[in-house]
């Protein structure tokens, strides 16, 4: 899993506990509804201002929308966790 997969996650989730639309969450953060869908489907990987807008208009913080990634240094790589598993 790729880093932008798992904030997409994390963005998803956030937003579907708020009960917004994309394009109301796009409103909140002055984004394009079309930018929300990117992000939320891991096309595209996120700057630190959006990070910090979707989390402003989500009531949330950057760390949360974040959560599960970590970067090893020693590897040089990204450690990627998967996200749990909806219950039900």
């Amino acid at each position: 899993m790729r880093p932008q997969e798992r904030f997409a996650a994390n963005l998803r989730k956030a937003r579907i506990k708020s009960g917004i639309s994309q394009e109301e969450l796009g409103y909140r953060c002055e984004l394009h509804r079309t930018e929300i869908s990117l992000l939320e489907r891991a096309g595209r990987e996120p700057r630190l201002a959006t990070i910090v807008k979707l989390a402003g208009a989500l009531e949330t913080t950057p760390a949360e929308l974040c959560e599960g990634i970590g970067w090893l240094p020693g590897k040089r790589r990204f450690d990627v966790k998967q996200p749990p598993r909806p219950k039900g």
